[in-house]
């Protein structure tokens, strides 16, 4: 059985029904509208944010969930999927998992005002059944994912990130919907509980965890999702690069800084700064951080009483540093 189908085996029931509830969430009186929203949910991903909110909310209530927590878990699925829509058209990427994607098809006005209106359903769906307090996690969720995006932006420019301000930039920019995720599960079974933050803090950890695996896909041979050295083409500093760059001479730094700066088109450059990311123990460094976030997050799940929850939610934390792509 692969591991997905094998994490969200406690949650199957929920997620079947969570599928119903998503689709009617998205739907309006606009045929377009519809045409498009069917479209995006006929090709979803693999679900992990929805599983994260029922799998959370079950192992902190001894396996009950409410209409709450479906709320919850349809928020975060339409705010998300607002922002990857957005995304692509800022990206001006073509494809999206493989298909193409909304801007591809339907061109970047028609995106940019689908996005808006499944944040804006989101919204509402809180507000008209009074989750305040969900609609909180998500909106503190949202902004955050757009100063991490920023931030990125603004240091790409000047290539000065320091290991500090890249742990900012992966908190904001990837954990945070995670921590949402799970700061959700809790919230809708739990208001008011300690459970909340302690959940936030375990789906950061996760998020962190995660990130770090992306950057480490830019340095390896595998057939992944991305091709290799894109993170330098991009001139993102991920921690392979701060790592190396802390711990080079003056005169390797101005050369690996003026390739990522100048010469990230040039396939031969690239190889090189890779071989020297590699020389100087980056991916080593990069595998010892994302298993530390690993093992915090799993010693927060020890608090709670062995069931088929948590289990997947080990299982979960184990592959996301285990994955292949």
């Amino acid at each position: 059985m692969k591991v997905i189908s094998q994490i969200k085996l406690p949650v199957e029931k929920e997620m079947e029904l969570f599928e119903k509830k998503f689709l009617e969430a998205m739907s309006s009186k606009v045929a377009l509208l519809n045409r498009i929203t069917h479209y995006i949910v006929n090709r979803k991903g693999k679900q992990m944010r929805p599983m994260f909110v029922f799998l959370v909310a079950k192992m902190v209530s001894d396996g009950s969930v409410n209409e709450r927590t479906y709320r919850g878990a349809s928020v975060i699925e339409l705010i998300h999927t607002a922002t990857l829509v957005h995304d692509d058209v800022v990206d001006d990427s073509n494809r999206r998992r493989g298909f193409f994607s909304i801007n591809a098809l339907w061109k970047n006005k028609i995106a940019v005002l689908v996005g808006d209106y499944l944040l804006s359903k989101g919204l509402l769906l809180s507000i008209d059944n009074n989750d305040f307090d969900l609609l909180k996690i998500i909106s503190v969720a949202v902004r955050e994912m757009s100063e991490g995006e920023l931030l990125q932006i603004e240091k790409a420019r000047r290539l000065d990130i320091t290991e500090t301000v890249y742990y900012d930039i992966i908190r904001q920019k990837t954990a945070t919907l995670i921590a949402a995720c799970c700061s959700l599960g809790a919230a809708s079974v739990k208001p008011d509980s300690d459970e909340i933050a302690k959940m936030r803090r375990f789906g950061e950890l996760i998020g962190m965890a995660f990130q770090i695996k992306d950057d480490l896909f830019d340095y390896g041979d595998e057939q992944i999702g991305k091709p290799t050295g894109i993170d330098i083409k991009e001139q993102k500093m991920t921690l392979p690069l701060i790592y190396a760059l802390n711990n080079s001479t003056k005169k390797e730094k101005d050369w690996v800084i003026n390739s990522v700066k100048n010469h990230n088109k040039d396939k031969k450059r690239v190889k090189e700064v890779i071989q020297f990311v590699k020389d100087k123990d980056g991916l080593d460094y990069a595998v010892r951080r994302m298993e530390e976030f690993q093992r915090e997050a799993m010693v927060i799940l020890e608090d709670y009483p062995a069931s088929p929850y948590r289990e997947s939610l080990e299982l979960m934390v184990n592959y996301v540093i285990e994955r292949k792509k």
